[in-house]
């Protein structure tokens, strides 16, 4: 038997382990199973080459818990430790055997799936373990080994006859802060956690399967039933095959795999799988989104060779596909050593290009491959697409190929069809393209309709994040600007070279603004005379283009300098000067009767608006009552 003290430089490594190194103890099951796996493919490799003369066969990964005598187990069948590896990798702390291994078989290596990166995850053990047993044979004709330790630098090591077969077993004594990790249900959520995906089946106690009834059974007939390994993981999920392999309902079978809770389908998935100039493979999911910025639900996951890092995934994914679910899986990825959180890197910023660049194809191939199915999706992914155009300037380069502009009739088009569509109609006397949109169809129809009646068309942008959006394309695009229907009067929006015609003369006009001014007396309105057809509403109700922009541009995080404070509302009075109604205001000498009238006329506009409310509509409508009765 040998004796000794762990390889460490300071007097106890394990209380520093236990505070500092791993703030998060139950990633000890997820560190120990990562072990386990790479011993297994290790094992797998080595035999493929022909360096290891043994039956690979099924090995797989078993987990048990003994609550009586509070042990945990972990039992792999990889290719085990002699004591002079014992030695080395177990007491020399931070030497990684993955990292050697990986060195020496580099090149034929590359693909076998091992994590190698960390070599102190065995050590994690000790931070629920007031002793751990390792008994372990190794592949090679060597005697089995049995270490223990129980937490401070002395160690025990030993030849043993107690294990025949190859592999190893770590026996966890379970220390009393920590017999949670003693009940069934604890364990089973961390394996579902973070190894719910490993490479290599891991077994988690038995569960019953009923076997089919043979062809011609009897009716009573009572099926069999058998006893099997519960395996709790997937070895080969949708992101390892190539998409060659996959059909889209298994991609859906796989989304409800990741979010059991999610019952809703996908709109489609995006396969990566790079292998230069870094490694990354995984598949991204579009939901239903609408306009839904909530993202802290069922969050993309972030794996490391198949073992579950964490679903914080800012600065891996660019921030607009945050929106997006699924899975991607790097072994590149920088991880500080308790993989707890993402150290900066160069190759992170590639891997975000890389996604926003896959994202932007696969817009690009959708709307081509089957344009009246991706107009049918537009509604649920258009807060995604529309947040990368504000948010990156790549994306918003190619974005004019996939990102749509539906109309108010339901009509769907991409940027060079709708400046097609509108060049001739909405270009104002200065050459400019007036792109005129509507947030509301419902609550800005009559100036649609005004707009409609015009032979103009009105886009609808609706989205949280569209005066963003309207901004970058003003700044980005030659010679264009965006109205909102209700900024102000149709004929203003798009200026022409049209001579207007006025039923009144310059003091007749002047008498009228005084009239409304002083019958209204609100500072948020501003009172406008405009000459329009005698059809037309004979007061309108605008709100200036800029300052409602400024006032949502504050109420989605934004406006720059102008996000300092609160906005007055302020409102133009639009006062069709040619209208019948203005001639009958200015024809009656009665001052009451008059204020009463404007009053009657604005509260109608304010309506149409949506801006009469509480005790002006109550108002509103108990006045409109008395005029029924006269």
């Amino acid at each position: 038997m040998t004796k000794g003290n762990i390889n460490v430089s300071v007097e106890n490594i394990f209380p520093l382990i236990k505070k500092f190194l791993y703030s998060d103890h139950e990633i000890f099951l997820r560190e120990l199973i990562s072990n386990a796996t790479d011993a297994t493919l290790k094992l797998k490799h080595l035999t493929s080459i022909g360096e290891a003369k043994v039956e690979y066969g099924n090995p797989k990964i078993e987990v048990r818990i003994d609550k009586e005598n509070k042990k945990l187990h972990i039992i792999d069948q990889g290719l085990g430790m002699t004591a002079e590896e014992v030695e080395k990798y177990i007491n020399q702390v931070a030497f990684s055997g993955a990292e050697e291994f990986l060195e020496k078989y580099k090149d034929s290596a590359k693909d076998s799936g091992i994590i190698g990166h960390f070599g102190l995850g065995f050590y994690s053990a000790f931070m629920v373990a007031e002793k751990v047993e390792i008994i372990s044979k190794s592949f090679k004709d060597e005697p089995a080994v049995h270490w223990i330790c129980d937490g401070s630098p002395e160690f025990t090591l030993e030849e043993t006859t107690a294990k025949t077969d190859r592999g190893t077993e770590i026996v966890l004594h379970i220390a009393e802060d920590s017999t949670e990790f003693l009940e069934e249900n604890r364990i089973r959520e961390l394996l579902t956690k973070y190894n719910k995906f490993m490479p290599v089946p891991i077994k988690f106690g038995t569960k019953t399967e009923t076997l089919p009834l043979p062809e011609g059974a009897a009716e009573d007939a009572v099926a069999e039933t058998v006893e099997v390994d519960n395996i709790i993981n997937n070895p080969t999920p949708a992101w390892t095959k190539a998409p060659s392999e996959l059909k889209d309902e298994d991609y859906k079978a796989f989304y409800h795999e990741l979010y059991p809770m999610q019952f809703e389908e996908p709109l489609f998935n995006i396969h990566l799988n790079v292998d230069y100039p870094f490694n990354l493979t995984g598949v991204l999911f579009f939901p239903k989104l609408a306009n839904n910025l909530n993202i802290e639900k069922d969050k993309i996951q972030l794996y490391q060779n198949q073992v579950f890092v964490t679903d914080e995934v800012k600065g891996i994914v660019p921030d607009f596909l945050m929106l997006l679910r699924g899975v991607i899986d790097s072994p590149d990825i920088p991880l500080n050593v308790s993989r707890s959180y993402l150290q900066a890197d160069g190759a992170v910023k590639k891997i975000s290009s890389y996604i926003t660049k896959k994202v932007g194809d696969k817009m690009a191939s959708l709307i081509n491959e089957n344009r009246e199915d991706y107009n049918k999706k537009w509604n649920d992914i258009k807060i995604v697409i529309e947040y990368g155009m504000i948010s990156e300037d790549k994306f918003f380069e190619k974005s004019d190929k996939f990102a749509l502009y539906p109309t108010t009739d339901g009509h769907y088009f991409l940027w060079n069809e709708l400046e097609e569509k509108i060049k001739f109609n909405q270009t104002d006397k200065d050459g400019n393209l007036v792109i005129l949109y509507a947030t509301n169809a419902d609550e800005q129809h009559s100036y649609i309709q005004s707009a409609k009646d015009k032979g103009y068309e009105v886009i609808l942008l609706d989205s949280p994040i569209v005066p963003h959006l309207i901004q970058k394309l003003e700044t980005s695009k030659e010679k264009i600007s965006f109205a909102r229907v209700d900024a102000d009067h149709i004929n203003n929006l798009i200026k022409k070279d049209e001579p207007a015609i006025s039923k009144l003369n310059e003091t007749e006009k002047e008498t009228l603004k005084k009239n409304v001014e002083e019958s209204i007396n609100d500072k948020k309105f501003t009172v406008q005379l405009e000459d329009l057809d005698s059809t037309d509403a004979p007061f309108t109700i605008t709100q200036p283009e800029f300052m409602r922009r400024m006032k949502d541009m504050q109420a989605t995080g934004g406006g720059g300098m102008f996000g300092m404070g609160g906005f007055p509302e302020m409102y133009n009075l639009v006062v069709n000067s040619n209208s019948e109604f203005a001639t009958k205001i200015l024809a009656n000498e009665n001052v009451e009767e008059k204020s009463s009238q404007i009053k009657y006329a604005l509260d109608l506009a304010k309506l149409s608006q949506n801006l009469l409310k509480g005790k002006e509509l109550t108002d509103f409508i108990q006045r409109s009552y008395k005029q029924l009765e006269k």
